[in-house]
């Protein structure tokens, strides 16, 4: 059986070192980025922010699939306040900020442009549970109970915006409206990392949010696989177009994941609830799933 052709941008970030152990044995990878890695030793360098995609374009030829993972960042730039809960929250650079973050949108625009052009069937995009993350403070003081794909995503930093919009760049280029149509799934990571108690001194709501929020490793392989091989991704509106958020089976779960489940067949097998069970046993003294 022939393996499908895979391109990872951003091979040596952390998502990409999760997904790969799986994609190594399913697929034919090409894997790029602007740095090495001390998992991938056959990273081929590549800026897929340059405006001149014909310096790259050679890598996307005969691909079946990329995901997208790689971002812009700028040492010492915040562009994110990630928890809306708390009444202490860092600022962002309003202009720096901005710059680093649109380079991100310009690099997510030239690989759809490039899938697009090469005649890649789809593309999954690496988006993050903080293109809606203002929705967070009424999850937090149980005024909302769940979030879902269809929620009006809404951010208040540019690391959210960004990720706003590479879906709604994924929408235009699934419609077609541009040439070719691109398929795309777009993926709101949650918290893909150990949630360890003691990292949140005390914090009872952050704590919980994030156990929540979290997504083992083989379930993030599994999003990710199933997010290339399903057959049909359409939405309601017929476009094949997907955003589907990335968590676990979670107890404490406050994003939905139910059209993952009904469309790409996502079945999540971990829960962070029996994970991290000792933890939780040891930590957590008030009742409620977040607040």
């Amino acid at each position: 059986m022939v393996k499908r052709r895979v391109l990872i941008t951003g091979a040596s970030g952390e998502v990409s070192r999760q997904i790969l152990p799986a994609f190594r044995e399913r697929y034919d990878l090409t894997l790029l980025d602007t740095r090495p890695a001390n998992h991938a030793n056959d990273i081929i360098e590549a800026d897929v922010s340059d405006p001149d995609v014909d310096k790259y374009r050679e890598h996307f030829k005969g691909i079946d699939a990329i995901v997208h993972n790689v971002r812009s960042i700028k040492p010492g730039v915040g562009t994110s306040a990630p928890w809306h809960w708390l009444k202490e929250r860092p600022g962002v650079e309003p202009v720096e900020g901005y710059f680093v973050e649109r380079t991100s949108v310009d690099m997510a625009f030239n690989v759809l442009r490039l899938a697009m052009e090469e005649g890649v069937r789809r593309v999954v995009i690496t988006s993050s549970n903080h293109a809606a993350d203002w929705h967070e403070t009424k999850l937090h003081d149980g005024s909302l109970d769940m979030v879902g794909p269809g929620t009006y995503p809404r951010s208040d930093n540019f690391y959210g915006w960004a990720k706003a919009t590479y879906e709604h760049l994924g929408f235009i280029f699934a419609t077609g409206r541009l040439g070719r149509v691109v398929e795309n799934v777009q993926v709101r990571v949650g918290a893909p990392r150990l949630i360890i108690a003691a990292d949140f001194a005390g914090d009872e709501t952050s704590y919980k949010r994030n156990l929540g929020a979290y997504i083992s490793e083989r379930d993030m392989q599994q999003l990710y696989t199933k997010s290339i091989e399903a057959d049909n991704i359409r939405n309601t509106d017929g476009i094949p177009f997907q955003i589907v958020y990335g968590v676990s089976n979670n107890t404490r779960a406050f994003w939905s994941i139910t059209n993952a489940r009904e469309v790409i067949g996502y079945a999540p097998e971990d829960d962070s609830e029996q994970v991290f069970a000792e933890d939780i046993r040891r930590h957590i003294t008030t009742s409620g799933r977040t607040m």
